[in-house]
């Protein structure tokens, strides 16, 4: 599961993708939805992190905040404070995976399991 977060409450775009991807290109595809005329910040998980991504994310008016991979030739700096928000995120997938249908995923298709998905983040953001 990707996703996107506004905030540790909410979510407004997410997708699902196999488990054999590579999460570069799902991020690009969750860049794609959205867009930002402000210029926001952009916290991004390091799997999230290569060359296209970050151009991509840069050219929809956010501000990348996303530490490079140990084994990077050539580093970038990135705001290290600012980052630290990003368990923001983390925490809202420990609370949507509190739903055991969520964590365990039996289902079998993914329409359904998108349901699954979608009933526990209207569960959370109206009881949590």
């Amino acid at each position: 599961m990707h996703l996107c977060c506004a905030s540790e409450k909410y979510a407004f775009v997410f997708h699902l993708s196999a488990g054999n991807r590579h999460d570069a290109p799902q991020g690009r595809k969750l860049i794609e939805m959205i867009y930002s005329e402000d210029d926001h910040d952009l916290l991004m998980d390091r799997a999230y992190e290569d060359n296209k991504t970050r151009a991509l994310a840069e050219e929809h008016g956010f501000n990348v905040v996303v530490p490079p991979k140990k084994n990077r030739k050539d580093p970038w700096e990135y705001d290290k404070e600012l980052y630290k928000k990003r368990n923001q995120v983390e925490r809202y997938f420990l609370r949507i995976k509190r739903f055991r249908k969520v964590f365990t995923r039996y289902d079998k298709l993914d329409s359904i399991f998108l349901s699954v998905i979608m009933l526990a983040m209207i569960f959370d953001a109206l009881f949590m």
